[in-house]
């Protein structure tokens, strides 16, 4: 009897949904900054630029060479080689010989019941001397300005923590159709501007690639060491600074950073497998009924187009196109804003039916207790229902 009474309706519920989304990522489009819409400040607070890397060999010379070369009054960079087995320490001691602004350290043995990054990031905060402490990751380049203009930000906003998105570098069609789901899911699905002007933890989102934060307020909400086993560290530390009072921000970097995640198919899909239950808190049934209801509303209106056999309920083709329009306008202004290449829009349903397989692999290898990250067993998580 429900379902003979909903079934006719889900197309509308469908076009409802995508108008909802549609309109986050309209407000996300206007609402995110961009680091050079500020004025330079004038008194230029020391920074640490921390880099945890581990077996970072084909990244590391140009993320550091990219950092040292700021223009920025009062900075150092602090590298922690953890337990690299290649020739990371031995790149980061060349660059070293005519870099004063750098320092090496070596990562301690991991303790129990930490995850390796975190506790790399850890050591590395409690060797900084700077009022604001960066993090970013290995496989990152940095315009000369990045540092200048993000402190800028950060002061203009009154923020805590700057959190930014850089421009994704894709080589390979393996990381084209997967890499650019990752901004797709950022813009449409978190309502930012809700998330900073009400300071609600649950509609931000974090990028570990790039987080500035004011020492003070990294220090009082406990740093890495109250999430030291969180899968998701970059999430969380915004989420914790976010629920303790203090000022988070999300902006665009991608005139300032470019990052190349993942090198081919293979790669990322090992790196989204192992994220992509986790940013769901391991909640099992969010995740599946989300995923079922993501996969249905952008890809069901494209099958009824196509195929009136097998749809099992009418679907009105005017309401199909709708449904596809929309679709198409918040993915065209998601990879605007990201600066992914623009024909990528039209192979969204590709990605999407890639992404939402890999989501599955993600669920299955967390239930199965499967998890491995650059030589490190990954302890298997709480599920929640």
């Amino acid at each position: 009897m429900i379902f003979d009474y909903y079934l006719p309706s889900y197309p509308y519920t469908i076009v409802g949904f995508l108008a909802v989304i549609l309109l986050i990522s309209i407000s996300n489009y206007f609402s995110i900054r961009r680091f050079d819409e500020f004025p330079t400040v004038q008194n230029f607070p020391r920074v640490s630029i921390l880099i945890p890397a581990r077996n970072e060999e084909e990244n590391i010379r140009n993320c550091v060479e990219s950092l040292l070369a700021q223009n920025y009054p009062d900075f150092e960079v602090l590298v922690l080689d953890d337990n690299s087995t290649d020739q990371t320490r031995s790149i980061l001691e060349q660059i070293s010989l005519q870099a004063s602004h750098l320092k090496i350290h070596n990562g301690e043995t991991l303790p129990m019941g930490w995850l390796g990054k975190h506790w790399a990031c850890h050591q590395l905060s409690q060797k900084a001397s700077g009022e604001l402490i960066l993090f970013t990751d290995a496989d990152t380049r940095h315009e000369p300005n990045t540092l200048r203009d993000s402190v800028s930000a950060l002061i203009a906003q009154k923020a805590d923590l700057v959190t930014a998105f850089p421009r994704e570098e894709m080589l390979t069609w393996g990381e084209r159709l997967t890499v650019p789901i990752m901004g797709f899911g950022l813009f449409c699905f978190f309502p930012i501007l809700l998330a900073e002007k009400f300071r609600l933890p649950a509609f931000s989102m974090t990028i570990g690639q790039f987080m500035l934060f004011r020492r003070s307020a990294f220090e009082s909400i406990g740093g890495y060491e109250a999430i030291h086993n969180h899968p998701v560290d970059d999430i969380k530390l915004g989420q914790n600074i976010i629920a303790q009072g203090f000022r988070w921000r999300l902006m665009d970097a991608t005139r300032h950073i470019t990052c190349r995640m993942y090198h081919g198919f293979s790669d990322a899909l090992d790196g989204f497998t192992k994220n992509i239950f986790a940013v769901f808190n391991h909640h099992i049934l969010l995740y599946c009924i989300g995923w079922f209801w993501i996969a249905v509303s952008f890809l069901v209106p494209i099958y009824a187009l196509f195929d009136k056999v097998f749809v099992p309920i009418e679907f009105p083709t005017s309401i199909a196109l709708l449904a596809i329009s929309e679709a198409l306008l918040m993915i065209w202004l998601a990879y605007r804003r990201f600066r992914f290449p623009a024909y990528l829009v039209l192979l969204y349903p590709v990605s999407l039916l890639i992404f939402t397989l890999i989501a599955f692999r993600s669920l299955m290898y967390s239930l199965t207790g499967y998890g491995t990250w650059k030589g490190r067993d990954i302890a298997p998580p709480v599920f929640k229902l």
